[in-house]
């Protein structure tokens, strides 16, 4: 039988490694935003990312049946369907350094819909106060951002991010409830592959990506493909089995503390690129990430 170990050097050395990998993805999103649209960014991450997982899909994707499959399409779509779409068309407006802040509100939306759909957690005093701090400063992120959009049309767009972080917060709270039992690896194949396919096919024929592609000068549009494909193969599949891997091994409080770190490694990417910073997006981000902490 497994057991939960305590995190030792490697979990933390992990921890680390996976936080610089799912926090590189703001910035590979805008990389392929040069060339591609949030469209075309999307369905490639998703189709790269299916067929990334087509060694492990003969043997994984006998392990579901048929009546899972309408759920694991809903897991689908809500945990990499919709916000793989979400955060480019959040990005054409939006930098990336904030889109990763703002992503540091998915533990929070967990929490919200665990315990107002699913009647899981139980909720007190300290995890709503979490809950209202978290998003105070997810709003005074979205106010102090410096940029060419105006305050209103960065709420908005902001408003995109916390879609997604409710996407998330949905997929991980059906898997909770509804397949307990079955292997993580195993819905991660068939949920990719289930929305993934499609995307591909979608991506090759009316998104028309290699037009796209090869329209380009100077390679640029190579350049795009692999900041999309390492996005797809290295920040997407990898991670996911990372994470699944860090989670069997240290268990999931341990793992979750990946969410502190993610806003920070984006932030400092964004910076890298020339991305400009407010002096009150720092306090914004501590609200968030202590809003996170309170509702665990």
């Amino acid at each position: 039988m497994n057991t939960k170990q305590s995190p030792g050097w490697i979990d933390y050395v992990t921890l680390i490694g996976l936080s610089l990998i799912w926090g590189t993805s703001y910035i590979l999103i805008k990389k392929g935003l040069d060339v591609f649209t949030p469209a075309q960014v999307a369905s490639l991450r998703l189709g790269i990312s299916a067929l990334a997982l087509l060694p492990l899909a003969v043997t994984h994707l006998r392990k579901i049946t048929r009546r899972q499959i309408p759920l694991l399409i809903v897991i689908g779509i809500t945990g990499t369907g919709l916000p793989s779409f979400l955060f480019p068309f959040a990005q054409t407006e939006l930098s990336s350094s904030l889109t990763g802040m703002l992503s540091g509100l998915t533990p929070l939306c967990t929490f919200i819909v665990a315990y107002f759909l699913f009647r899981k957690t139980a909720g007190g005093g300290r995890q709503f106060a979490g809950v209202l701090l978290g998003l105070v400063g997810a709003g005074l992120l979205a106010w102090s951002a410096p940029g060419e959009a105006g305050q209103t049309t960065q709420f908005a767009y902001a408003g995109f991010i916390l879609l997604a972080c409710f996407c998330y917060a949905t997929s991980s709270n059906l898997v909770g409830a509804y397949f307990k039992e079955t292997p993580a690896l195993t819905i991660t194949v068939a949920s990719f592959f289930l929305v993934g396919v499609p995307a591909l096919i979608w991506a090759l024929s009316a998104g028309a990506v290699p037009e796209t592609v090869m329209s380009e000068p100077d390679g640029a549009g190579w350049w795009a493909l692999a900041y999309v494909g390492f996005l797809a193969v290295v920040s997407t599949v990898l991670a996911s089995i990372i994470f699944f891997k860090m989670v069997q091994r240290s268990g999931a409080v341990f793992a979750s503390t990946v969410s502190y770190i993610i806003p920070l490694v984006a932030l400092s990417w964004g910076l890298l690129d020339g991305e400009a910073l407010s002096f009150w997006q720092l306090p914004a981000v501590a609200l968030v990430l202590v809003g996170v902490f309170l509702s665990k």
